[in-house]
């Protein structure tokens, strides 16, 4: 990626500032309704997509989201926000036995689609992230008892005793793995995500316990031991498998465990998981990053096993992922390389996917000539930013917490949006 496309630290600090003090006030304006949820999707500037459905993953990495920034920034309203979301996720999302479901209705009723009563592994760690997080930012917003529940739930409901590995959904540990069944490896990296951060919000042990056996057991099943490179499914019983499926590596997950196994690492972990992190960024660096043209410098979807490109495409958080890397390796060693390409990607991000302007809009997928192919604005992405954002400024790279002007104002609209 040329120095060309790198925002320079004036206007790195301008962006970062403008999209998280003035873009997300006037997005959560548009995307939250009355009942505190917020829409999955803008179809274009200033418009909430038209669907009746909230999910547990979109609001529980909002909840996140707000509550991260608050703690990062100390911004008033973050904080509001991540309670709001946080109320609509509890009541609407939130089973009595402590797991939660893919999918309620906006209006906060039952689904009647069977699917949405499902609960997924995945959806879990971005509920106990959540709630881990919103407790350190407003204790009183958590009730007694709901991370202790939520952990039982995933402990005894959705884990195999037997390998440590974590079902899929309740579902398939229900009738157990059949024949055809794909083990995947990001419920693991994000779980051991959110038990890391369980840790540093609560600093109890235990929870960076957990974090270091699901470490070994995604290691054990996932890692690809020739490339090092971690694979994004087994089989049914965690083996590998010769399918397309089997050979897949994604770019941005190379990145992502990378991070989260540094990050353990130094929060006293064992230290050899550093070299593995190193190999899955040589893979991705040697096989995963496009050369030239406008969006140099970005990670593909995804290659094969060999590092044969499979999906030349770009989305959005890939880049994000990258970023958060090379930020906390320049926070590390001091390395202006690593400042170089975390503020190229920054560049890259406020360039070509996020639009500059008063109504906030991003987009999530371009092709290698920077065409939108995906022009939705998801909101589950800004999980991915908010981290690269805060990555960046622990590492010194730009600025972080504006409290130049008042950020109370309502960002509630009155009328009902979905």
């Amino acid at each position: 990626m040329t120095a060309e496309r790198a925002l320079n630290a004036t206007g790195a600090a301008r962006r970062v500032d403008a999209f998280v003090f003035d873009a997300l006030p006037r997005w959560l304006a548009v995307a939250q309704d009355n009942g505190g949820a917020v829409a999955e999707r803008l179809d274009a500037p200033g418009k909430p997509a038209a669907s009746p459905k909230r999910t547990t993953l979109t609001q529980a990495r909002l909840v996140f989201t707000f509550a991260h920034l608050h703690l990062a920034t100390g911004a008033p309203w973050m904080r509001d926000a991540a309670i709001a979301i946080h109320r609509y996720l509890d009541t609407a999302l939130r089973d009595k036995d402590g797991g939660y479901r893919i999918a309620a209705l906006a209006s906060g009723a039952p689904s009647d689609t069977p699917e949405h009563a499902v609960r997924r592994s995945y959806d879990q760690s971005f509920a106990l992230l959540a709630l881990v997080t919103l407790r350190r930012a407003a204790p009183e917003a958590v009730p007694e008892g709901r991370i202790e529940a939520c952990w039982d739930f995933i402990s005894t409901r959705l884990t195999d005793p037997g390998t440590g590995a974590l079902w899929e959904n309740d579902e398939m540990a229900a009738r157990g793995p059949r024949q055809g069944d794909l083990r995947a490896q990001n419920p693991h990296m994000h779980m051991i995500e959110a038990l890391l951060q369980a840790h540093e919000m609560t600093g109890e042990a235990i929870w960076h316990d957990r974090a270091a056996g699901l470490v070994k057991v995604g290691l054990r099943h996932f890692l690809d031991p020739e490339t090092g490179a971690i694979r994004e499914f087994t089989g049914h019983d965690l083996a590998p498998i010769d399918t397309a499926d089997g050979r897949r590596r994604e770019p941005g997950h190379q990145y992502e465990w990378a991070w989260l196994l540094r990050r353990f690492a130094a929060m006293g972990g064992d230290p050899a998981v550093v070299g593995a992190a190193a190999r899955m960024q040589r893979f991705v660096e040697a096989h995963g990053l496009r050369p030239d043209g406008p969006l140099a410098g970005a990670p593909y979807d995804a290659v094969s096993a060999d590092g044969t490109v499979t999906e030349p495409d770009h989305l959005l958080w890939p880049l994000t992922e990258a970023g958060k890397l090379h930020a906390d390796l320049h926070a590390e060693t001091g390395d202006p390389d690593h400042a170089g390409r975390a503020n190229a990607l920054l560049g890259l991000i406020f360039a070509r996917y996020v639009a500059e302007g008063p109504d906030p809009f991003w987009v999530n997928r371009l092709d290698g000539q920077g065409r939108v192919l995906w022009p939705e604005a998801l909101s589950r992405l800004l999980y991915h930013v908010a981290l690269f954002l805060t990555e960046g400024a622990r590492a010194g790279l730009w600025p972080l917490g504006r409290q130049d002007a008042p950020r109370d104002q309502d960002v509630h609209k009155e009328e009902d949006l979905t």
